[in-house]
Parts: structure tokens; sequence; C-alpha cells
């Protein structure tokens, strides 16, 4: 019995990572974020990662009717994902000034209990409106089989999913913290551009994948 739990661990661990560590655009406005503070980016970070579990809990529970329930609104989500997107890339962009601002303060310092908050909120509406990790985590667990998608064995794989996730996303964050403590402003106003730039390129692609 320990060791059916060990390996439905370590198969959820693998899907939590295999669904966190391609750099999307989630992975790439984590980073932005980090550069602003530790605090508010941690956050966003949780927030993914509690997405990608609740979407595992979902997938376990309902398994493959998830997936015929989202075949007909696959383009309308798509479609909203990428306004969000092109949202925030849109006033990323045209709040540059402020963010090299923010940048000078220091990080952490333009960020308190209410920047940790939206950026929760924020992140958590971006990793629930992406229809992409509702189907892979359906395709995984109707791989697996019924046999191993309930009772303890359900709870282990999500635990491990948001787990493996959480590590993930907060290693992402970090980066972004280090990497905007060390920048001098212009080379954070440059970065900040490039990043809101991809993330505008990330919604075009998402509205016409063809």
């Amino acid at each position: 019995m320990t060791g059916s739990l060990m390996t439905t661990a370590a198969e959820g661990a693998a899907a939590g990572l295999g669904v966190a560590m391609p750099l999307g655009a989630i992975g790439v406005l984590l980073l932005q974020e980090g550069r602003r503070g530790w605090r508010p980016a941690a956050s966003g970070a949780a927030a993914v990662a509690v997405v990608d579990g609740l979407y595992a809990a979902v997938a376990v529970l309902v398994g493959p009717q998830l997936a015929r329930a989202l075949a007909g609104y696959e383009g309308w989500v798509r479609l909203l994902s990428a306004a969000l997107l092109a949202v925030i890339a849109v006033r990323g962009l045209l709040s540059l000034r402020g963010a090299a601002q923010s940048a000078q303060a220091g990080p952490g310092e333009a960020a308190g209990e209410g920047g940790a908050f939206r950026s929760f909120v924020r992140f958590g509406l971006l990793t629930l409106v992406n229809p992409m990790t509702a189907l892979y985590f359906t395709a995984l667990i109707a791989a697996r089989g019924s046999g191993g998608s309930g009772g303890s064995g359900g709870a282990v794989y999500v635990a491990a999913v948001f787990a493996a996730s959480l590590l993930w996303q907060e290693l992402l964050a970090a980066a972004g913290a280090l990497a905007g403590a060390r920048l001098r402003p212009g080379v954070r106003r440059a970065t900040y551009a490039a990043g809101y730039g991809l993330v505008a390129c990330l919604a075009i692609r998402l509205a016409w994948p063809g």
C-alpha cells in the first residue's frame, strides 16, 4: 500500500512539474513580478500552484466528463485567456515609468499586502482560464484509469501536483526577485519592455493558434 502511494505521489509530482516547467506566459509574468518584489511574486506563484492543484482535483473527481464539457467552449476560453494576457501586456508597457520608479525604490518597497493579494488574484484567474491545464490533467487521469483516481490515492496525487507546482513557481519568483535586486534601473526598464512584449506575443499566438 505504501509503495503504491509513493508511486502515485511520484506520478503526481511529475505531472505537476510537467505543467509548471514549460516557460509560458505565466512563467514570464512570475519573473516580471519577482522584479517588483518577492512578496507579490510569491503570492502569484502560490496562486498558480493552487489552481494547478484544483484542476488536478477536479480531474480526479470528474475525469473524462471534464474534457467533454470543455470541448465545445475551448475556443472561447482561449480567447478570454488571450484577452487577459493582452490587457496585462498593454498595462505593463504603458506603466514602464512607474515600474522603473518602483524598481529604484528597491525590491519589495512598492508592494505591500495589497500588492500581494492583487497578485494572488491576478495569477489565479490567469491560470484558471487556461483550458490546456484542465485538459492536461484530465488526459493524465484518464490514462491512469480508475484504479488510482479515488480515495487516498487521489488525495496523494493532488497533493503531489500542488507541491511540485508550488516549488517550481516559487523558484521562478525567487529568480525574478534576485535578478531585479541586481539590475540597474535602465536594464530593468529594458527587461520589463521585453517581458511584456513577449506576453503580448503569447496572447496573439493563443488567440490565433493556427
